[in-house]
């Protein structure tokens, strides 16, 4: 039956959709116009717009490929199925996720984000009132409204405080679970290790306290910059003509070296921070965008604290825990077991030595 509303949902839309696949949540659709993705989606009507409108002017400019929504015939961008779902179209790329197992990917993946970040730092309000306009020049007549007045991205949280959430939270879970009577095998591993966890996040704190974070992120948000949000291996493609970035839902004012962060972490994670790939992850983004001093020093000491551990324990703390899952497990020891490892990274890469 969901479908069979999917379906439906493609009929408001002025092109010829010659067929149509699932994969992994979505539809891929083959049209006249070229390929396209149909995936539910949570964005508001009011940021769709302003996603069009800034993938819209990246596409005008032809230097990383996204994928841009598309208008139905009636000139919508979001359309509700008779379930109740959301949906939008979006141009999409023939090509594979990037496998984070070839290195040649990941450096990819972090030029890649190097260019897209210069792309970024080009967006105005008018630069995108002029990508828009020359792209669809019904738009300006049809939603001359959305046009001039451009409503804002979410801002990203300040770091600083951002980490005092998340050491708060720390103390919270470890109050929770000292209280039960009965303890299972996570919340004794917590317990054993929490004392050492706590400890480098509380370092961190104090570091970013006295750090240039917080001016970067009131300078960031000052200037209307852009970061993608959520710049990992599985919203990037490989085609036959360069990496494509794609879901930018999360889109966000802040700082936008955040994404690198991000990137880094999820990669490091899973080569037990190798020095030697970092440093080439790092050289990757930099051979099309320098790092500022203040950049390199937000991306560090976001690596430094233990967001792996205290992400762990949140989840544990939120879930059904009548049923231990085995994984939340395995991610607290893999948190606990790469700490040394992360430690010597950031002490060779980044020059932090907590």
């Amino acid at each position: 039956m969901r479908e069979e509303y999917e379906l439906e949902v493609l009929d408001r839309y002025d092109i010829e959709v010659r067929s149509t696949r699932r994969i992994r949540g979505a539809f891929f659709c083959d049209t006249d116009e070229g390929t396209m993705l149909l995936k539910e989606t949570k964005i508001s009507g009011q940021r769709a717009p302003l996603l069009y409108m800034v993938l819209s002017c990246l596409e005008s400019r032809g230097n990383v490929k996204v994928d841009t929504p598309v208008f139905t015939r009636d000139g919508e961008l979001l359309v509700n199925s008779r379930d109740g779902r959301r949906y939008m179209l979006k141009k999409w790329y023939q090509g594979r996720e990037c496998d984070v197992r070839q290195e040649k990917d990941v450096l990819q993946a972090a030029q890649t984000l190097a260019a897209l970040h210069n792309e970024l730092e080009r967006i105005t309000p008018e630069a995108v009132r002029s990508a828009v306009q020359s792209q669809d020049p019904e738009l300006q007549s049809t939603n001359g409204t959305m046009i001039m007045h451009v409503p804002l991205f979410p801002a990203g949280r300040n770091p600083v405080e951002e980490i005092q959430r998340h050491n708060r939270e720390l103390k919270k879970v470890r109050s929770f679970i000292r209280g039960r009577v009965t303890k299972n095998e996570f919340e004794y591993l917590f317990l054993e290790n929490f004392e050492k966890m706590y400890q480098l996040a509380e370092q961190v704190l104090a570091r970013m306290e006295c750090s240039g974070c917080s001016s970067l992120f009131q300078n960031e948000l000052s200037r209307g910059s852009l970061a993608h949000g959520e710049y990992n291996y599985h919203n990037l493609l490989v085609t036959d003509s360069g990496m494509a970035v794609t879901n930018f839902e999360r889109m966000h004012a802040g700082i936008r070296v955040h994404d690198l962060y991000y990137f880094v972490r999820k990669i490091m994670e899973k080569y037990i921070w190798k020095q030697k790939t970092g440093q080439k992850i790092l050289e990757a983004y930099e051979n099309t965008r320098r790092l500022g001093e203040d950049e390199k020093e937000y991306v560090g000491l976001r690596l430094a604290y233990p967001e792996k551990f205290w992400k762990t324990a949140s989840s544990y703390y939120h879930s059904n825990k009548a049923w231990l899952p085995q994984k939340y497990v395995e991610k607290l020891e893999l948190a606990v077991k790469q700490t040394e490892e992360k430690r010597a990274f950031l002490e060779n890469i980044f020059s932090i030595s907590i």
